[in-house]
């Protein structure tokens, strides 16, 4: 197999599926080890795919898609113990990172705001805002500083202009072969994903509960990072 490859699928991707398969495992029993073997694999595998096709890409968004993956990377290991203030604070911080880069992409490939995508996407941050205030003060603020560079993202993200010939459902592009139509969804699953990290924390307090909450979160956003990845991959083709 060559390193450099436009194939659609690649062994990266068998590696992403397995070190998510793992993470999901360990954070719905409480396995700390297995999360920490597998969940700083998951950034990773998805970087050897923006390499593999850096050929294809602009070196601004190569490096950009690599300092976000970067910084997710830091981001998922510092939230093995999301239940710990610092631990999520400094979570927030590199998925901020990861959001400012992905956000630089969309904007430089001419994204714009979508008026329905905007509105929902503040009408979630302010949902999770008034629940943070509400019920965990300490992480209030950078937690809703984050929520807004998640909502700039899934809302440049959900622009229709960037998929043509895309049917459009409430907003969005449908996902379909073209994979830059994907990029809407990817930033839909993102906004659920971190929106019930919110309510797991705030609001659950059965363990079991909270276990298929972790398990949900870490699927949602494996699913995320991948729609995302891949849709920017394919906007920033040259030949796109």
């Amino acid at each position: 197999m060559r390193w450099f490859s436009r194939k659609p699928w690649g062994a990266e991707h068998a590696v992403l599926a397995a070190a998510s398969a793992v993470t999901v495992a360990g954070g719905v029993t409480g396995n700390e080890t297995l999360q920490k073997i597998a969940k700083p694999l998951i950034g990773p595998a998805l970087a050897v795919r923006v390499l593999r096709r850096s050929r294809d890409t602009d070196r601004v968004d190569t490096a950009l898609l690599l300092t976000g993956l970067t910084a997710a990377t830091l981001g998922d290991v510092a939230m093995i113990r999301s239940d710990e203030d610092r631990r999520i604070i400094g979570g927030a911080a590199c998925f901020g990172v990861m959001q400012t880069a992905y956000s630089t992409i969309l904007a430089r490939c001419g994204a714009r705001i979508s008026t329905p995508v905007a509105l929902q996407r503040i009408g979630t941050l302010a949902g999770a805002a008034g629940l943070l205030t509400a019920r965990n003060r300490s992480v209030a603020t950078p937690l809703t500083g984050y929520g807004a560079l998640l909502a700039t993202t899934a809302t440049l993200a959900g622009d229709p202009g960037l998929a043509p010939g895309a049917p459009v459902r409430g907003g969005l592009p449908v996902p379909g072969r073209d994979r830059r139509s994907w990029l809407g969804l990817g930033g839909l699953i993102f906004t659920v994903s971190d929106g019930s990290i919110v309510v797991r924390r705030t609001l659950l307090k059965n363990e079991r509960t909270r276990a298929a909450a972790e398990g949900f979160v870490l699927v949602t956003y494996v699913l995320a990072q991948l729609l995302l990845v891949e849709g920017l991959l394919a906007l920033t083709r040259r030949d796109s």
